[in-house]
């Protein structure tokens, strides 16, 4: 059984010169026990450093290892979404650069996959060498979107994981710009199980996913699956405008049935600050959604390549007709 299997590893970095070297060779160990050829696709977003040079030195030697350079940064989600869009194994295996994805935990999630699971997401059991600070809102991330999102993304899970090339195929159908793999590959469905392991600190380095980016792709889970913003901002809205007219009609009482004379300039302040923090607010979680949808329909490319070594043609992204028609294919 899967005598002919291919393997795909899909591993996109930034500045990660240190760590490479490393990197590659234990990826030399781990194809050498699989049970069928490998290829390792490497995804440049937008390296200042000696990082390009040296996976390019190695893809020149090994002619398992490739590379695309992307033209410039546009995130690691799009750069994961660049090398699935190249992949050419029936079992394609997305991990990070820094060595906190240990390679050697794929044979457990091959192992899952020979079983006849098509998605095997990589759990963190523990997090080594991580601040209590990244420990406490990584979980209330994760807990927080569990109770938000309208489908089941799994907690403590980054972007280790094994997909079926069916799946692979799934996920280029689905043209949309601001991409949250995690809950994308949640969304598709197929049969999907966990495996857990412990996650090393980095090796070499520094991480390349700062608060700012942190706060940015956890906007996009959330807007991206679930309306509760919305449902909240109707709800706190329809709350406000409530005691709005509780007010007022307390005011209206004491003017009709007492001789109390009730002062307004305090309350009239207080009241049109409040009220007009709140349409900001509720403005702005509409807007984020309202942007969201312009930039679906701007219908840019999601990445343009420069250049390219171990691939005979790049597919910079597929033409998006031909993307939603295999969309509706899949669905109906």
């Amino acid at each position: 059984m899967h005598k002919n299997v291919t393997y795909s590893l899909v591993i996109p970095f930034m500045n990660e010169e240190e760590v490479l070297p490393m990197l590659m060779d234990r990826l030399e160990g781990f194809m050498a026990d699989l049970d069928g050829p490998a290829e390792v696709m490497f995804i440049d977003d937008g390296s200042r450093d000696n990082s390009a040079a040296l996976v390019a030195e190695r893809a020149r030697q090994d002619a398992r290892f490739k590379m695309i350079r992307l033209s410039r940064n546009f995130g690691h989600q799009i750069a994961v979404t660049a090398g699935l869009n190249e992949a050419n194994g029936d079992a394609v295996i997305i991990m990070d650069a820094d060595l906190q994805d240990p390679p050697e935990v794929a044979h457990d999630l091959i192992a899952k996959w020979h079983e006849g699971y098509e998605i095997v997401h990589a759990q963190r059991r523990r997090r080594e060498g991580e601040t209590l600070f990244k420990k406490v809102t990584a979980n209330l991330f994760y807990r927080g979107l569990a109770r938000l999102s309208s489908v089941d993304i799994p907690r403590d899970v980054g972007d280790f994981r094994l997909v079926d090339a069916r799946v692979v195929r799934a996920i280029r159908a689905m043209p949309e710009r601001d991409r949250f793999l995690r809950g994308m590959f949640a969304w598709v469905g197929f049969r999907q199980c966990l495996v857990q392991f412990d996650r090393p600190e980095r090796q070499a380095g520094e991480t390349k996913y700062p608060l700012k980016k942190m706060l940015k792709l956890a906007m996009d889970g959330v807007i991206g699956f679930s309306d509760a913003p919305l449902r909240l901002a109707l709800w706190l809205g329809a709350l406000v405008s409530l005691g709005a007219m509780l007010y007022g009609a307390y005011i209206f009482s004491m003017a009709l049935f007492t001789d109390r004379f009730v002062d307004g300039w305090a309350s009239t302040v207080v009241i049109l600050s409040f009220l007009s923090g709140m349409n900001l607010l509720i403005s702005g979680v509409i807007g984020l959604f309202v942007g969201r949808i312009h930039n679906e329909a701007k219908q840019r490319p999601l990445y343009f390549v420069s250049e390219s070594i171990g691939l005979n043609e790049v597919v910079r992204l597929p033409d998006q007709r031909r993307l939603f028609q295999t969309h509706n294919a899949l669905a109906g």
